[in-house]
């Protein structure tokens, strides 16, 4: 009986939800040797190795993705995330600009830039980018959120209310 790339997917997906991150890997691991080029095993593959704390192996599986499928914006995301989380961020900004090509109205790369500059303490330019990433979704709770604490860093007073009065109203989620 021939496996199923799907099949142990769907597997590694029951592995991860329950915390067994080696058992997911293997299973994503094998899925790849039936379909080495699914960009969205080897995607997987970095959510998973990330969620199990190996950020390398995430990266690498991650940049392997994006290779694969240059376009998909949630690979460029989890990418400009995990460098980041790594505190690599020029790579961040290189994988955000590349987004922001791809799709220039996604306002999760704005957020992202913004969060960029918020950790290298350049208060204005993440501002604007946390205005232009709410100004495409008003209801970005992440956004929001993020533009209260750059008022407050920048000593905006009124502006960090106003996105306190705005969090109040709106779901973690967005919706």
């Amino acid at each position: 009986m021939r496996e199923s790339s799907e099949k142990l997917n769907n597997q590694a997906i029951r592995f991860a939800q329950r915390g067994e991150y080696f058992d997911a890997i293997a299973c994503l691991k094998r899925a790849i040797t039936v379909e080495n080029s699914n960009f969205l095993l080897w995607f997987n593959l970095g959510i998973t190795y990330r969620d199990a704390g190996d950020f390398k192996n995430a990266k690498d599986s991650m940049v392997r993705s994006n290779k694969l499928n240059p376009y998909d914006e949630e690979v460029i995301e989890a990418l400009a995330n995990l460098c980041i989380s790594q505190r690599n961020f020029q790579e961040a900004i290189y994988y955000c600009l590349n987004g922001l090509e791809v799709n220039n109205m996604n306002p999760h790369f704005w957020n992202t830039l913004g969060v960029i500059y918020f950790n290298l303490s350049d208060y204005g330019e993440a501002s604007e980018l946390f205005e232009h990433a709410v100004y495409l979704n008003p209801y970005y709770y992440d956004a929001v959120f993020n533009l209260r604490d750059t008022y407050e860093e920048l000593g905006n007073k009124v502006g960090a209310e106003e996105c306190e009065r705005i969090l109040k109203t709106l779901n973690k989620d967005g919706i």
